[in-house]
């Protein structure tokens, strides 16, 4: 086991005199922290005619505020403002790649010692005194390389994901016309015209239970409209479950689901008849009763006005949250419905490749995880 500072010089960033920032290139581009980094380097955003701190290029460059721990390399020369550390790794002891990997497998650690009341931050002490282990230099390139190999993948499947995104949305563009737009002078109805649009019953915290018929919050619905496998956490018995339904009836296929938190338009289809409920006001219900409407092209319209219009769509004075009387309000344009399921056949054999692509991504994370833990502890 060797110390951070042990292996590498580190260099707390300090934020220069704001008189001394510019946005035309002066001087020499200047980091303040987490907002500026990109996937491997920064972008740059600011310049800085008296910078304080210097990092040089190759150094690997910490977020030292938060968030903690998140980790870029610089490419350049640059200024480094109070949110960064700058690690100048001493290549006869360690290999730079690494202390990278040894870092990230220290962010939990570091998050647990950070302090302050409003943005929790460490200090210099904190991270010299970061242990990581310390094998020889050809076990360190071994480690670093087959890690490397592993992000790499891990990476290729994310853009694939992005890609299979953007080609389901210039397929709509193609089909439709932007929807905020309406170019093709498709009939404009609003969504309650459409659709019952409502939430669940009241569950109190009192009826929640450790087993029976799960009981799903904005956060499982949320997964669940990204595909993603879970495991439910809370429950209510069978006879409530039933008691509820009878009241207010219970999601059906067909039926979109969605956290009243939704920037990002995550909207579940409810495709199976398994037994749930959901938590009301938090999760919003649409239930589609027009003939003119497929639900999985409903979905899709109403994912890219949340995405493109949320401030408009949601209100709050703490956060952005979606109301019903919003969601009935929406705008929704109505093309032939053949198209709107040729649209929706198209969209299905995207998710069936998004879900092999996500299967697949998912094993090499837990893979990567499990080699973390194998090589840092």
């Amino acid at each position: 086991m060797a110390r951070l500072d042990e292996v590498c010089s580190i260099n707390m960033g300090q934020s220069p005199e704001s008189s001394t920032y510019n946005e035309t290139g002066d001087g020499i581009p200047f980091f303040q922290g987490n907002a500026d980094f990109g996937i491997i380097h920064p972008t740059v955003r600011i310049w800085c005619t008296s910078p304080t701190k210097i990092a040089h290029s190759g150094d690997i460059l910490i977020s030292v505020r938060a968030p903690i721990g998140a980790l870029n390399i610089a490419d350049i020369d640059c200024c480094i403002g109070r949110g960064l550390a700058a690690l100048t790794v001493n290549e006869k002891l360690s290999h730079k790649k690494y202390i990278w990997y040894a870092i990230q497998s220290k962010i939990d650690e570091l998050n647990s010692k950070g302090t302050g009341s409003t943005f929790k931050a460490i200090s210099k002490n904190i991270l010299s005194e970061t242990e990581i282990p310390l094998p020889s230099l050809e076990r360190q390139q071994d480690i670093a390389t087959t890690l490397d190999k592993l992000t790499t993948l891990i990476s290729l499947r994310k853009q694939q994901l992005a890609k299979l995104d953007e080609l389901v949305k210039a397929r709509f563009v193609e089909m439709f016309g932007e929807s905020r737009l309406n170019p093709k002078s498709w009939n404009i109805v609003k969504l309650e015209q459409i659709a019952d649009v409502g939430s669940s019953k009241r569950v109190f915290i009192e009826e929640l239970q450790d087993e029976g018929i799960p009981f799903y919050r904005g956060t499982e619905i949320g997964s669940l409209a990204e595909g993603k496998k879970i495991t439910p956490e809370l429950f209510i018995t069978r006879s409530h479950y039933e008691s509820l339904c009878k009241t207010s009836g219970r999601p059906s296929i067909g039926d979109l689901l969605m956290p009243s938190i939704c920037p990002d338009g995550r909207i579940w289809l409810v495709s199976n008849d398994e037994p749930f409920y959901f938590k009301d006001g938090r999760v919003l219900w649409i239930h589609p009763i027009s003939h003119q409407i497929n639900s999985n092209y409903l979905r899709y319209v109403i994912k890219e006005k949340l995405i493109a219009d949320y401030d408009n769509v949601a209100s709050g004075t703490t956060f952005s949250e979606l109301k019903i009387f919003a969601l009935k309000s929406l705008s929704i344009m109505i093309p032939p419905y053949i198209l709107q399921q040729m649209f929706s056949d198209f969209v299905l054999k995207i998710d069936n490749s998004k879900l092999t692509i996500e299967n697949s991504l998912d094993k090499m994370e837990v893979l990567k995880r499990s080699l973390m833990q194998k090589y840092f502890g």
